[in-house]
């Protein structure tokens, strides 16, 4: 679906902008209580409870406006590996974790598996 010699149309981004700040949201909801281990842990589940529901309203309708321009599979490998970008920055950043050349070797793996998904035949010729 993707012509390497185009400029991506708005449809191709706007989708790809949403899943990217609904995994901001998915990555605080997950990890982000994490900084707080002394609060209750009902009141971790609960917050990330709420911080994922804004998750939830935007990778809905990312989904299903993605799914015009992506298949399935191209949309979920997008979702993951904006996972893995969000979730190395988060951990660096708010979590203060190293990120080690292993993770980016591990990263470069999954990120050739993602090229593999969109690889189209004839593609760079």
């Amino acid at each position: 679906m993707i012509n390497a010699g185009t400029i991506m149309p708005l449809a191709n981004w706007v989708p790809i902008a949403m899943l990217a700040a609904s995994n901001v949201f998915m990555t605080t909801a997950w990890y982000g209580h994490l900084k707080f281990k002394d609060s209750p842990i009902l009141l971790a589940i609960f917050v990330s409870w709420g911080i994922a529901f804004v998750e939830y309203c935007l990778v809905v309708p990312a989904n299903r406006m993605g799914s015009a321009v992506y298949s399935t599979a191209e949309l979920k490998t997008i979702q993951e590996v904006i996972t893995l970008v969000v979730f190395a920055v988060f951990s660096v950043v708010v979590l203060k974790e190293s990120f080690t050349l292993k993770h980016a070797l591990g990263f470069a793996i999954i990120a050739i598996g993602a090229a593999v998904i969109f690889y189209k035949p004839g593609m760079f010729s």
